[in-house]
């Protein structure tokens, strides 16, 4: 015979099972939007790649379970996308990602709200504007640099794909993660709700017809000239030593460009191990190779060093240098990693450097974007990024606002050489120069290094992982500006607009739709003076029915 506790027992390991089976089912649903950025770069996969997490949150049966799969699919995401950080990191990754995954349970009780139940064509309409914007203040709030930054933001998976570069021309890469945002939820739409399919397919139409109307009308990058720029990239060095070997190889490969008109060589991050300051005589061996290849030299100095305001500490610098040595150039990197440049309250979190490779001692950082302008006719203004910054669209287009003509980006991911990040980091790039109508360099010091024209096309072939060398690129100049220089942020500030409308609005009607504790007498229509209510007294503890009677009201 069963017994009620065993009945009980089964139920809860039923549930627990099922809850199980669930939250590993949110985790890979989440996962699923990774396969769209590089190495795989499936692009058309963006559009579709939420739906199996939109539909099992719409299947939550209360808010409490929508807000947990919301969470459990935005771990799963945070932890596909970073997942080359493991070898720094280690466990650490999963405990980080479960924390920014948080960012998405909000977001699980609003897609639960609004793809719940039967859908009219108005609430198809909310859904594919609203969903996108929740997402959306998703990747603004984890875009905040200690959080990790904007890097694996959705509409950076479009990186390749030319109508949505010129979408990010308009409004940022943030418009881009929208479309595809929006995409998604009308193809869940699509799937579980016939009676709203015709709203759906012409939702998909308008965003069609808005992508068209951007390729037609948007502005585009006013065509101005030609600079020829080289990228050094020496290639794994590692063992004792490596930091002067890196250097000579620089040298080297930077000799191998004489006599090839050029306008600027580049070195990736980190390509300088000394202060060239304090170390006259590596300054002047850069101001040689100078002179020789008849242009200046970006090199980035990772090292001891002493800014402008008189502190001192292991600064990474963009530093610029002529025939005659240090030009005055110099750029500090303002936005650091956590943990890979600094550990962040390093009194309390400092033990994760025995767990992996945290940075041993904090960076500094710079105070100030800055344009450097290189010598000769042309004057060529560029805006030097290290790294990391590649990832914000903001300090790209600050850089535009102050002048910049070539934006240049020093960068190293020989940490992860053998996995996504280099590949994910070089495609950055693109989005940048579409955003801005301004071209880009990518220089790394182990690849991907890369060049995009002022409107994210690819110029040259790049210098893989696999390379040692140094390639000159035709760069395209451009003039103008574009919406997205011009505007800002404004997709940003649209989206917390829409979703601060539809909270009040969601309030409103929850005050409306609530019901009244109590009829009041003089609300009860009256007929001769006189009206009649017909209150219900509780059944007896006997079990006998509740009777009804007639009372006049006074």
């Amino acid at each position: 015979m069963w017994t009620r506790a065993g009945q009980r027992r089964e139920w809860g390991e039923r549930t627990l099972g099922s809850t199980l089976w669930r939250g590993i089912v949110a985790l890979l649903a989440g996962a699923l939007p990774a396969l769209a950025f590089p190495a795989p770069s499936l692009w058309w996969f963006a559009y579709v790649a939420l739906v199996p997490l939109l539909l099992l949150i719409r299947s939550a049966g209360s808010g409490r379970r929508a807000a947990l799969d919301g969470w459990l699919g935005g771990t799963g995401y945070m932890m596909a996308v970073h997942h080359w950080l493991m070898p720094s990191l280690h466990v650490f990754i999963v405990v980080l990602a479960a924390l920014l995954g948080l960012l998405w349970a909000p977001w699980g009780l609003l897609v639960s709200r609004l793809l719940r139940g039967p859908l009219s064509a108005t609430a198809v309409a909310a859904a594919v504007i609203v969903v996108p914007c929740g997402w959306l203040m998703i990747e603004l709030a984890r875009s905040w640099e200690a959080l990790g930054g904007p890097w694996g933001l959705l509409g950076a998976s479009q990186w390749q794909v030319t109508p949505a570069l010129r979408l990010a021309s308009v409004g940022g890469v943030w418009l881009v993660s929208l479309l595809v945002v929006a995409v998604n939820t009308a193809f869940t739409v699509l799937l579980v709700a016939s009676a709203a399919r015709k709203a759906a397919v012409v939702s998909l139409v308008a965003g069609a017809v808005a992508v068209g109307t951007v390729w037609m009308w948007a502005p585009q990058p006013e065509r101005s000239g030609t600079a020829r720029i080289a990228v050094v990239q020496p290639g794994v060095i590692e063992g004792p030593g490596s930091v002067q070997r890196r250097f000579a190889r620089s040298e080297e490969l930077t000799r191998s460009l004489a006599g090839r008109d050029l306008d600027l060589v580049v070195w990736g991050e980190s390509s300088v191990g000394v202060d060239p300051v304090r170390r006259p005589g590596v300054a002047a061996r850069i101001a040689a190779l100078s002179r020789l290849v008849g242009a200046d030299v970006l090199v980035n100095v990772d090292a001891k060093q002493t800014d402008a305001s008189g502190r001192t500490g292991i600064f990474k610098s963009a530093v610029l240098l002529g025939p005659r040595g240090l030009t005055g150039d110099r750029y500090d990197k303002m936005r650091l990693v956590p943990f890979g440049e600094y550990v962040p309250a390093r009194s309390a979190l400092g033990w994760a450097t025995s767990m992996g490779r945290a940075a041993g001692e904090d960076r500094l950082r710079g105070t100030r974007q800055v344009t450097m302008t290189l010598p000769g006719a042309s004057a060529l203004r560029i805006g030097p990024l290290v790294c990391f910054e590649s990832a914000f669209p903001d300090m790209s287009r600050r850089l535009t606002r102050d002048g910049a003509q070539l934006l240049i980006a020093q960068s190293s991911t020989s940490s992860f050489q053998h996995g996504w990040a280099p590949a994910q980091h070089a495609s950055l790039g693109a989005l940048r120069a579409a955003e801005n109508g301004r071209p880009m360099v990518h220089a790394t010091l182990t690849g991907v290094s890369t060049v995009y024209g002022p409107q994210g096309e690819r110029v040259g072939a790049p210098l893989g992982t696999d390379t040692s060398g140094a390639a000159v690129f035709g760069v395209p100049l451009a003039g103008g500006t574009t919406l997205y220089v011009r505007l800002g942020d404004w997709p940003l500030y649209g989206a917390l607009g829409i979703l601060a409308a539809f909270c009040a609005f969601e309030g409103i009607r929850s005050v409306r739709g609530r019901p009244s504790r109590s009829v009041p007498a003089d609300a009860v229509a009256a007929d001769g003076g006189a009206a009649s209510v017909q209150p219900t007294r509780p059944a007896a503890e006997s079990g006998t029915e509740s009777e009804s009677r007639t009372e006049p009201t006074p």
